[in-house]
């Protein structure tokens, strides 16, 4: 008989506590064992989940408790064996004012429980009142266990143990110390899965690493059964053939935006601007973010990509998210200051040279791109615009209502900016 399907969140206090690394140990011993198991990332986040994905051999999904409504979520949560969720940021952090959308925001929606990972590397008794008042915030949000991370010796190991026995609360693992586990990063985040010729001795590493220190037999009970959910198709695909860039320099493209565009029967060819490869013959051609800016010379220099691009907006809507829209524009500036050359289809020159953060959720009005209505999004880059001609693409406003200058461009049948398009609003 097939065990019904369970999920759990691994969650912490704050970031940089090591949810990530205890997130893909736990995947890949999981996926080594032979047991089913599935990866999920919590909120916008592109670049952990194609980890999970190396770590279990298995699709992950974005579960993103500000954008996506419950049916929604819980839709994309079902599956069978078990579900393992990495949060973001601290546990009850998200949007501003309230914290919409924070991972504790998923764990009353799907009914799971909380694995609390905990930096106890500069502590000792302390440990229990920072578990006890993360536990006891929020009596909808169940923290069923911990993990102590960066533990410094045995003793020190003891002496965290005990001061958490009062709180009755599992200590799942007390994880030692490990600078061979550090997870070089960018300025977006990690540095991507695919960049990463060690990556598999790495995920073995981190498995054998967790496997010495793991209850096995807590961990199973913590698990929580998911709730059955009907599909939840959200966005239809803007064309019944589309053409999608995918290599190193355009790997934020969300899966399952791509997976609804599946089942409503759409073809999706993918080619690699890298590789100098043409545009696929496509009612649609679409252009995720990434890294241009790392590759800005050579995307410059491959003629035959930017040729078809320029082809194929002739024959059909090409758009552009984040990355993608800069290098449908003018000029890239790199951040040594070189100019590249792109596409030239839209009137816009963006920058790294002089980096500025913008970050944030976005509800979009759509004014004449592809998706059309209300749109959920958000915002995460460092570009600056140095110029932008042109119609906007979005009406704009933040996550606390307010309003934003128009964003993006369009121009016949072109269209980017530096939203990332989530879900539609109904």
């Amino acid at each position: 008989m097939t065990a019904p399907p369970r999920g759990l969140i691994v969650a912490a206090p704050s970031s940089g506590a090591g949810k990530t690394t205890v997130t893909l140990a736990l995947l890949r011993l999981l996926a080594r064992e032979g047991v089913t198991v599935r990866g999920a990332k919590s909120g916008p986040d592109y670049i952990d989940p194609r980890f999970h994905e190396a770590a279990t051999g298995r699709a992950c999904l974005n579960l993103d408790a500000w954008a996506m409504p419950p049916d929604r979520l819980a839709a994309l949560a079902a599956g069978d064996g078990l579900l393992v969720i990495e949060g973001a940021m601290g546990l009850f952090d998200g949007a501003p004012p309230e914290g919409r959308g924070a991972v504790a925001d998923l764990a009353r929606l799907l009914a799971l429980p909380v694995v609390l990972v905990i930096d106890a590397g500069r502590m000792a008794q302390s440990v229990a009142p920072l578990v006890a008042g993360f536990a006891g915030h929020d009596p909808a949000v169940r923290v069923a266990g911990v993990i102590l991370n960066n533990v410094g010796s045995p003793h020190h190991a003891a002496m965290l143990r005990r001061a958490l026995e009062p709180s009755g609360l599992p200590v799942l693992a007390a994880l030692p110390r490990d600078a061979g586990l550090a997870m070089p990063s960018r300025h977006l985040g990690l540095v991507q899965a695919g960049e990463r010729a060690d990556l598999d001795a790495f995920l073995d590493k981190a498995a054998d690493w967790l496997d010495a220190a793991l209850e096995r037999d807590a961990l199973e009970r913590i698990a929580a059964p998911l709730a059955e959910a009907p599909g939840a198709l959200r966005m239809k695909p803007p064309a019944q053939v589309i053409a999608v860039a995918r290599d190193q320099a355009f790997a934020f493209a969300y899966p399952h935006m791509l997976a609804d565009w599946r089942s409503h029967g759409a073809e999706l060819r993918f080619f690699s601007p890298l590789a100098d490869e043409a545009v696929p013959e496509a009612g649609f051609t679409f252009l995720p973010g990434g890294y241009p800016e790392l590759h800005a010379g050579r995307i410059a220099g491959n003629a035959r990509f930017l040729d078809s691009l320029r082809k194929a907006a002739e024959a059909g809507p090409v758009h552009g998210e984040c990355g993608g829209y800069m290098v449908l524009g003018q000029r890239l500036v790199d951040a040594e200051g070189q100019s590249h050359a792109m596409a030239g289809l839209l009137e816009l020159d963006t920058s790294f040279q002089s980096r500025k953060l913008h970050l944030g959720y976005r509800e979009l009005t759509d004014l004449g791109g592809p998706f059309g209505g209300r749109l959920a999004g958000h915002e995460f880059h460092y570009a600056t615009t140095l110029r932008a001609d042109g119609a906007p693409l979005y009406e704009a406003r933040d996550a606390e209502g307010n309003i934003l200058p128009p964003m993006g461009l369009r121009r016949g049948r072109v269209s980017g900016s530096f939203a990332h398009v989530i879900e539609r609003r109904r």
